[in-house]
C-alpha cells in the first residue's frame, strides 16, 4: 500500500463499500457525538468523512489532535445510514470507519480559522496566507484562477497565436507608472527596470516578423495603492498581430475573451461573442458617465443643457450660459420615495465633493421640488416628454463643468439604479469602448498629453497632427469593459518613423528626445516594419469577475496589501551592507515620516562624488 494515500479525499464513493482504504490530509473540522468522534479529512480534492466510536484504536489519537494537523488514516469504507446522506458532498454517501491514525504533522494553535468563511483582518489573512489558502472559497478562486488561464493559453493557441517571453529585466520606461529598479553590480550607478508591459518588445517581434504573438505576462508598475489593481505586480494576456485593423483585432479577441467567459459563467448570461456593442468614447461619456460603462445598468444620461439656456433656474442658466453642462439622469418609479430619497442623494454627491445633485419629483404627474418650482411646469413637462419619462418617475441632474458634471452623472447612475434594484443581475455584459481621444490638455501642467497610448496610431495619420486642434484627434484605440471594469485595452500602432516623431513633438518632445528614449523602437521602424496592433487582457480583473469576487486579492495567491507590503515574507526590506557594497549603493535616510514607528525609509542611490 502507497506509503500515504491510495485514494484523495474525493475519490470515494457507495461503490467503493467495504475498500480498505488510506487517506491523508488535513483535519477540517471534528464533531463528537457522545463517544463517537467524526473528523472532516480535507485535502486538495475534497472532504470525506472520517468515524471512530470506542472500537477504533485511532479514537484517543484523533479526539486529542487539533484541526488542520496533517493525518493519515488506515479504514474501511462504510455506506452512511439512511439519513445522513451529504448531497452537496462527492464522498457524501459513504465514510470511513478509522482503524488507525498517524500524525504527520501537529498543528498548534491557529491563528485564524481555516473551516467556514468568516469575515477576518485581512493582515492577519495576508500575514498566514497559507491558512488563508485552505479555505475553501480562496482555495477554489485559485485553482479556477490556472483553469481560465489554461483555457485562454488555448484558445490562443487554436487563433494562430504563439506563445513568446518577453524580457524581464530591461531598461526603464519614460512613460505609465513609476519603474521598479534593479541596480546592475557589474555595471555600478546603472540599472535595469522591471517591465511595466512588453509593449515595446511586442512590437519589436512584430518588426522581426513574428506575425501572431501572445503570453500571460507579468507586469510592474510602482504605483500608489489603486483599489482596482494588485499592488506591484499584475498579469495580463498580451498579444500583437501584424497586417491587421483594428476591427480585425475585434473580431479575433471576442471569441477568445467571449469563449472564456462562457466556460466559467456558471449560469450567469454572456454577451455573445460577435454582438459586443462598440461604443466610441465621447458617447460613452456622454450617456454612461465613464468611459468604463456597466450595461447591466438601464438607466441613460442625457445632456439637457439646453433646456436650461433660458429658465427661471438661474443657477443651471448661470453655468450653461458660461459653457458649463447640464446632465440628467432618470430615477424610474420614484413615486413611492418619500423626498428623503433625493435629499439622500444629494448629501451623497456632496459627500464625494460635488456642490450636490439637483432633482425633480414626480407623483401623479405632479412635479415637485425647487428646480421645478423655478424652471415651471411647462419647461419641465417638455424635458420629460423629451427624455420619455412617465408620471410616477424621478429626474436628478449633474451640472458643472463637461468632465466634471460627466464624472457625477456616472456615479450617480450607477447609485440611483443600485438603490433602486435595476442592476441586471446574473450578467456578464462586454462591450468594447473606441475612438478614444489621442491628446487631452492637463491642466496642472497646462499643456497637451498623451490620452491613452503614445504608440497608437492618430486617426487621420500625418495630416491630422498637421492640421488643427490636436485635442480633436481620436485614436485607433479600444478598450474591452465587462460590469464597469476595464479588462482590456489595445490600439493600432503608429509605425513610420515621422509620423511617431510628429506625435511626440506635440506633447514637447523632440526628434532627439524620441531617439533617446525609445531608440530601440524607433531603430526598427526604419527597416520595414508591418501594420501592427493588438491589446492586453487584465488577467486578475477577468478571474475576479468569473469568480464574483469583490477584491482582486482574492483571487491572486500571495498578494501584498495596500501599502504594497508582502506581510507573509515581510517585503520590502532593507538589504545588508554587504550587500549594499556589492552594488555600489548606499542609503539615506528621507527626511519624511517613517512608515511605521521605529523604523527609517530608505531610498537607494548611485554613489556621488558628494560626501
Amino acid at each position: 500500500m502507497h506509503p500515504y494515500r491510495t485514494h484523495t479525499c474525493a475519490a470515494l464513493d457507495a461503490a467503493a463499500v467495504g475498500t480498505a482504504v488510506r487517506l491523508s490530509g488535513w483535519v477540517h473540522r471534528k464533531r463528537d457525538h457522545g463517544g463517537v468522534l467524526f473528523v472532516d479529512l480535507r485535502d486538495h480534492y475534497g472532504i470525506t468523512q472520517i468515524v471512530a466510536d470506542a472500537d477504533s484504536p485511532a479514537l484517543p489519537t484523533l479526539d486529542q489532535v487539533r484541526v488542520e494537523s496533517v493525518i493519515t488514516i488506515d479504514g474501511t469504507v462504510k455506506r452512511r445510514s439512511e439519513g445522513t446522506v451529504n448531497p452537496n458532498l462527492a464522498t457524501g454517501a459513504i465514510e470511513v470507519f478509522a482503524d488507525a491514525v498517524t500524525v504527520l504533522s501537529a498543528a498548534e494553535e491557529l491563528p485564524m480559522p481555516v473551516a467556514g468563511e468568516q469575515d477576518y483582518p485581512e493582515e492577519i489573512r495576508l500575514r498566514y496566507r497559507f491558512l488563508d489558502l485552505r479555505r475553501e472559497t480562496l482555495h477554489a478562486n485559485i485553482v479556477r484562477r490556472t483553469k481560465v488561464i489554461a483555457d485562454m493559453r488555448r484558445r490562443m493557441e487554436a487563433a494562430g497565436f504563439t506563445e513568446y517571453a518577453t524580457p524581464i529585466l530591461t531598461a526603464s520606461s519614460p512613460e505609465g507608472a513609476r519603474d521598479f529598479l534593479v541596480p546592475s553590480r557589474i555595471h555600478p550607478g546603472t540599472f535595469y527596470a522591471l517591465p511595466q508591459a512588453p509593449q515595446q518588445y511586442k512590437q519589436l517581434l512584430m518588426v522581426a516578423g513574428f506575425d501572431r504573438y501572445f503570453q500571460i505576462a507579468p507586469c510592474f508598475r510602482d504605483e500608489d495603492p489603486r483599489a482596482d489593481r494588485l499592488p506591484g505586480e499584475f498579469y495580463q494576456l498580451d498579444l500583437e498581430m501584424s497586417f491587421v485593423t483594428q476591427e480585425e483585432v475585434w473580431e479575433t479577441m471576442e471569441p477568445v475573451i467571449g469563449g472564456v467567459f462562457q466556460a466559467f459563467a456558471d449560469g450567469r448570461t454572456v454577451t455573445p461573442s460577435g454582438q459586443f456593442p462598440r461604443i466610441a468614447h465621447s458617447d460613452a461619456m456622454l450617456r454612461y458617465g465613464s468611459d468604463k460603462p456597466d450595461l447591466r445598468n438601464p438607466l441613460l444620461i442625457t445632456d439637457v443643457s439646453s433646456h436650461f439656456a433660458r429658465s427661471g433656474f438661474g443657477l443651471f442658466e448661470a453655468m450653461v450660459g458660461r459653457g458649463e453642462v447640464v446632465r440628467a439622469i432618470p430615477a424610474p418609479k420614484t413615486a413611492d420615495k418619500s423626498r428623503k430619497f433625493f435629499d439622500d442623494m444629494n448629501n451623497w454627491a456632496r459627500g464625494e465633493g460635488y456642490a450636490g445633485l439637483g432633482y425633480v419629483t414626480r407623483k401623479g404627474g405632479e412635479f415637485g421640488g425647487p428646480i421645478a418650482k423655478n424652471h415651471g411646469a411647462e419647461g419641465i413637462a417638455a424635458l420629460y416628454a423629451e427624455l420619455g419619462l412617465g408620471d410616477d418617475d424621478g429626474l436628478f441632474f449633474a451640472a458643472g463643468k463637461e468632465a466634471s458634471a460627466a464624472k457625477l452623472a456616472g456615479l450617480a447612475r450607477t447609485r440611483v439604479a443600485d438603490q433602486l434594484g435595476l442592476i441586471e443581475q446574473g450578467a456578464l455584459r462586454l462591450c468594447w469602448i473606441v475612438d478614444f481621444p489621442f491628446y487631452e490638455y492637463d491642466e496642472d501642467a497646462k499643456k497637451i498629453e498623451f490620452a491613452h497610448n503614445p504608440f497608437s496610431m492618430p486617426q487621420g495619420g500625418m495630416a491630422a497632427l498637421e492640421g488643427g486642434d490636436p485635442l480633436s484627434i481620436k485614436a485607433y484605440q479600444y478598450d474591452l469593459v465587462c460590469n464597469g471594469f476595464e479588462i482590456a485595452s489595445g490600439s493600432i500602432r503608429n509605425q513610420h518613423p515621422d509620423l511617431m516623431v510628429k506625435a511626440f513633438e506635440l506633447v514637447g518632445l523632440s526628434r532627439a528626445d524620441v531617439e533617446e528614449r525609445f531608440g530601440g523602437l524607433y531603430r526598427a521602424f526604419q527597416y520595414g516594419a508591418p501594420p501592427h496592433g493588438g491589446m492586453a487582457a487584465g488577467v486578475d480583473r477577468i478571474v475576479m469577475l468569473l469568480c464574483g469576487a469583490q477584491n482582486l486579492r482574492e483571487v491572486a495567491l500571495f498578494p501584498m496589501n495596500q501599502r504594497a507590503e508582502d506581510l507573509l515574507m515581510g517585503a520590502p526590506s532593507p538589504a545588508s551592507a554587504a550587500q549594499l557594497r556589492e552594488l555600489s549603493l548606499r542609503t539615506v535616510a528621507e527626511a519624511k515620516p517613517a512608515r511605521s514607528a521605529g523604523a527609517d525609509v530608505t531610498r537607494a542611490v548611485a554613489p556621488s562624488s558628494e560626501g
